[in-house]
């Protein structure tokens, strides 16, 4: 890995990391702030009338708690969705965006290898996604105590946010993997979001389907499953994670490796 390389994405790209970090923080202190006023019970009221498939599926079966509502909604819904948009796009640039715009050769004709290349762009998206979850970590704490969310710990917190930034790394890592395999931008943009669609469906949907087990082989059961908000740090959750971000990496960098660069 070449940490020069690692630095330059990070300044080429600040202005989009710090539009995600901005945009993501804003909607997660926007939706948890709505909290103290849907505690009395009102939503959990309305949801009670929806089909128990649904409720089973998007995990709203307890709006009256702080960890429920973030569960369900902030850290269920809307911060894994910027997870996942935030690896596709930026892992799409890692590899394919240079290829397509004729940068690569200019990267590979310095003495970086393909391999070291690839992990330098990874090592830039693992660093974006570590401060898009510090972030809202911080603002998490910040309006911990007037969004009245002091129901979870600081821990609960913590651990959350880890595996935020650990499954947007998870789909940062398939985005490279892709866009390492075969050079196409659109492609790994597609790619990545049906894939991603379906992860996020098999894990909300397979136990109301009777199937609970097959939700293990969705990130988004790693990443939620186990209830951090509540439970706190899972290292098993967390270690599936990384181990399955270093696997897609390495598998998009032997493809690399051994395919022939579009000029």
């Amino acid at each position: 890995m070449r940490p020069e390389i690692t630095i330059r994405a990070l300044a080429d790209n600040w202005r989009s990391l710090t539009g995600w970090i901005a945009g993501t923080t804003l909607a997660a202190v926007m939706y948890a702030s709505f909290y103290p006023q849907l505690a009395d019970g009102q939503m959990a009221e309305a949801v009670a009338s929806y089909p128990q498939a649904m409720r089973d599926a998007l995990r709203m079966d307890d709006l009256t708690s702080a960890a429920g509502y973030l569960g369900s909604t902030v850290f269920g819904i809307i911060l894994p969705l910027a997870a996942m948009l935030y690896g596709a796009f930026t892992g799409s640039r890692a590899v394919a965006g240079d290829e397509e715009t004729g940068y690569l050769d200019l990267l590979l004709a310095h003495p970086a290898s393909r391999t070291g290349l690839v992990l330098s762009r990874f090592a830039a998206l693992a660093a974006g996604a570590t401060g898009i979850a510090a972030t809202v970590f911080v603002a998490m704490l910040a309006i911990r105590t007037s969004a009245d969310l002091t129901g979870i710990a600081v821990a609960g917190f913590a651990a959350q946010c880890l595996n935020l930034a650990l499954l947007a790394i998870v789909f940062g890592a398939l985005g490279i993997g892709i866009s390492a395999a075969t050079g196409r931008r659109a492609l790994v943009l597609a790619l990545t979001a049906i894939i991603g669609v379906l992860a996020y469906a098999l894990h909300a949907f397979a136990r109301p389907i009777g199937v609970p087990g097959a939700a293990r082989l969705s990130p988004f059961h790693y990443y939620i499953g186990g209830e951090p908000l509540r439970n706190g740090f899972q290292w098993t959750h967390t270690a599936v994670l990384a181990i399955a971000s270093i696997v897609l990496v390495a598998a998009g960098t032997v493809w690399f490796n051994r395919r022939d660069i579009n000029t």
